[in-house]
Parts: structure tokens; sequence; C-alpha cells
């Protein structure tokens, strides 16, 4: 990519992301990001379709930036894998902007492709270690499980006020995906 145009899209980058953690998405208007940028609205419509399109690409960059988290179940030690406490600690530098985009008012177009990238990174951690592959099951049905219950949580965590640490966070992903399915059994006296 030419040097201008990254540099161009990483101010538009930035900019959305500081004023998406300020407020929900479709409050900010296109004039508002490339003020915060300092570059023209043509300049915008040139890299993105729309506020949408840069929010989700500028997320996509972060967590790219971020530790690549490997498939935590590869790990069966006590606690969290480092990659998994990486990947929490992520998410709790960036919480209010992922409280406004993945929140009951945020984009579902976003969300869903935060949720693509977490599936692509989880798919491609199990795919290294292959002794972490139950024949049994589907390499993208692995990962996906393994990818919705990361993202429960991580909902689930993000909706709390205050945020508990992201240590935290990444022991009850931990504890999630190493239950063996014990949370969804029903307790005693519990009807089906």
């Amino acid at each position: 990519m030419d040097p201008r145009a990254a540099h161009t899209r990483r101010l538009l980058e930035d900019a959305v992301l500081a004023l998406a953690a300020e407020r929900p998405l479709d409050e900010i208007p296109v004039t508002d990001i490339v003020a915060r940028a300092g570059v023209n609205r043509s300049s915008f419509y040139q890299h993105y379709a729309d506020r949408e399109e840069l929010l989700a690409q500028a997320l996509e960059s972060l967590e790219d930036a971020a530790a690549r988290i490997s498939a935590p179940v590869a790990v069966l030690g006590d606690g969290p894998p480092p990659e998994l406490l990486r990947f929490a600690a992520h998410f709790a530098e960036h919480a209010a902007l992922y409280r406004q985009a993945l929140g009951p008012h945020g984009s579902a177009r976003v969300a869903a492709r935060v949720r693509a990238r977490t599936l692509e990174l989880v798919r491609e951690g199990i795919a290294l270690d292959p002794q972490v592959q139950d024949p049994a099951l589907p390499l993208g049905i692995a990962a996906a499980g393994t990818a919705g219950a990361l993202h429960g949580v991580i909902d689930a965590w993000l909706a709390i006020d205050p945020l508990p640490d992201a240590a935290v966070a990444a022991e009850w992903m931990w504890r999630t995906l190493t239950a063996g399915g014990r949370a969804a059994r029903p307790g005693p006296g519990a009807r089906p």
C-alpha cells in the first residue's frame, strides 16, 4: 500500500476509535471523523464505504496489533495461558470502545466482524497444535465453539461496571473453556 494511503487510513482509524469510545457509532457523522483525523471527506470515501466499514477495519487492526491468541485449550495448566491473558488485556485496554461497538446499541456489522476475526484467530491457533484437535470434532466446529465461548464471557464481562481486571476475565474464559461442559449441565432438581 502507498505510504500516504496507509497514513490516511491510520489517521481515520485512530479518529473513529477515539470517537466510538465516546459515543455510539450512529451518533458519529463522517464530518466528525474527518475533522478528528485532519483529512478531507473525499479521502474518507476513497478508503471506506461508510463508518461501519471504517470501525470494523480499525478494530481488526487493533486486534492484529494485539498478541495473537493460540488455541487456549492447547496449554492445559492450572490457569489461563499467556495468550488468553493478552487477549483479555486487549479488550480491557479498549473496554469503552468494545462496550459501544458490541453492546446493545452497537453495530451488528461491526460486532460480526469482531467475532469473525476472533473465530479466525482461534481456528489458526487450533490448527497450529494438532494435539488440541479432537478428531471427532471438525476444526470449524471446534473453533466456533471456542470463539463463541470467549465472546460470551467477553460480552458479560464488559457489561460489568466497574470492569473487573483482565486477569479475572482471562480466568473466567479459561474456566469456561476447560469446564468440559459442566456449566451446561442442569443442577439437582432442575427441570429439562
